[in-house]
């Protein structure tokens, strides 16, 4: 997946900052915005549309996809999906893949089931232990990319086929292990008070302003062209509209016996944490932009000076990081932990970051694309489990959506004046 482009292709922060030198009207930022997708550059707007079209077409076949219980358990079961989506942007990004991130996070798994219950070792000590091990796998894989120089496709493959090896040995073939903690299991189980949904939702909106109008003053003092200020408002009343729709109805009741369940999924404030953090790095610091500027062109951001081995270095360790994060919501979702934790998902992981619009050679996309994805995926999954449809199904359509995605990919990097990797 490494190599360079003839090119580099701009961080999102980078590409705000092109224009005329002045603030421009919300009627020419739109023009603007048209005229890249016209070139080629359509980011997240067919996995939008995607989400769309099936959202509509499970709706009309199937009475119970548009239910409160359903979005709720729409929500917690894309959650893995999306965090892992996520990790792999970020190396992505860099024109490289991670084929092991899944099992890297079983593994991590597996050891702190394996530490806390069989050991009695406390289990936060024993979770640190599991995210440390995802944290030695990325500086391992960092080295043998950006040290040695094998590709990231070979090392990765490589661990991919031993750590399931490694799950084994930790977990003994057909074993598995409840996870006994509370505090866990609600991660994925367990809803906000529903005053809290809204209490998040005016965090949201309260963050989203700060960070749009520090984001102005600080171009402001740079000289730099800022966005149209009508676009921040905008940006925050659709939040404001949607999150409240969202809010409202995940809000209702949603129990089936005289028990109440209503409130958001407690995991969706942690994911959207996640989520913020992971964009405010890549699109706010200097790291991030070093990102974006070695997927464009490698040999273009060493002769700048960027330390590229370095930077892929970090790249790869806080993929596998969050990696086991993504299996933990997973694990409290089910409750359990197996020797099978992690196999499946990563190639899904890659779906959703590329049917999100992360580009597979690098230096473009966002998290939130691959979030996107990630819930496009996560659609079809449920949309297609409640129409009772056979697994082999549901594994037909997402393989046809990546491929649809990477052929709109590929075509509009032809469109944009973009060249393949040689």
């Amino acid at each position: 997946m490494s190599g360079t482009t003839t090119e580099a292709s701009p961080s999102p922060v980078a590409s705000d900052m092109i224009g005329s030198g002045v603030e421009g009207g919300l009627s020419d930022q739109i023009a603007a915005w048209w005229s890249r997708v016209r070139g080629g550059d359509m980011g997240v707007l067919p996995a939008v549309g995607g989400l769309i079209v099936l959202g509509g077409l499970f709706t009309l076949l199937s009475p119970f996809f548009l239910t409160e219980r359903n979005f709720a358990n729409l929500l917690n079961q894309a959650a893995p999906l999306v965090v892992l989506g996520m990790a792999l942007v970020f190396v992505l990004l860099l024109g490289e893949i991670d084929l092991s991130a899944g099992v890297t996070g079983g593994v991590g798994m597996a050891l702190f089931v394996v530490l806390a219950s069989q050991f009695n070792i406390p289990w936060p000590i024993a979770l640190l232990v599991g995210f440390g091990f995802g944290f030695l796998t990325g500086a391992l894989i960092g080295f043998f990319v950006a040290r040695i120089g094998i590709p990231s496709f070979v090392v990765t493959l490589g661990l991919f086929l031993g750590y399931q090896g490694l799950a084994l040995v930790v977990i003994g073939p057909g074993g598995l292990f409840r996870v006994e903690v509370p505090e866990l299991i609600a991660l994925q189980n367990g809803n906000l008070p529903v005053w809290a949904g809204w209490v998040m939702l005016v965090v949201i909106l309260a963050v989203s302003a700060g960070t749009s109008f520090w984001d102005r003053a600080r171009r402001t003092r740079a000289g730099v062209p800022n966005r149209a200020i009508s676009l921040v408002f905008i940006k925050l009343a659709v939040i404001a509209v949607l999150g409240g729709a969202f809010v409202f109805v995940l809000n209702q009741n949603r129990g089936q016996s005289v028990n109440e369940v209503s409130g958001v999924p407690i995991i969706v404030p942690v994911v959207l944490v996640i989520l913020w953090l992971g964009t405010f790095v890549l699109d706010r610091t200097k790291f991030g932009r070093y990102i974006y500027a070695i997927g464009g062109n490698a040999e273009a951001a060493r002769r700048s000076g960027v330390k590229v081995r370095w930077i892929k270095w970090w790249a790869f360790v806080i993929c596998s990081s969050l990696a086991v994060a993504a299996m933990l919501f997973s694990v409290a979702r089910v409750g359990s932990v197996d020797a099978t934790v992690g196999r499946d998902i990563v190639l899904s992981g890659v779906a959703a970051a590329v049917v999100g619009g992360v580009s597979l050679f690098g230096g473009r996309g966002r998290l939130m694309h691959a979030a996107i994805g990630a819930l496009v995926i996560a659609v079809i999954t449920n949309g297609l489990g409640l129409l009772n449809l056979p697994a082999g199904i549901n594994l037909l359509v997402t393989g046809g959506v990546l491929i649809l995605a990477a052929t709109v990919d590929a075509l509009s990097r032809l469109r944009s004046g973009g060249t393949s990797r040689t």
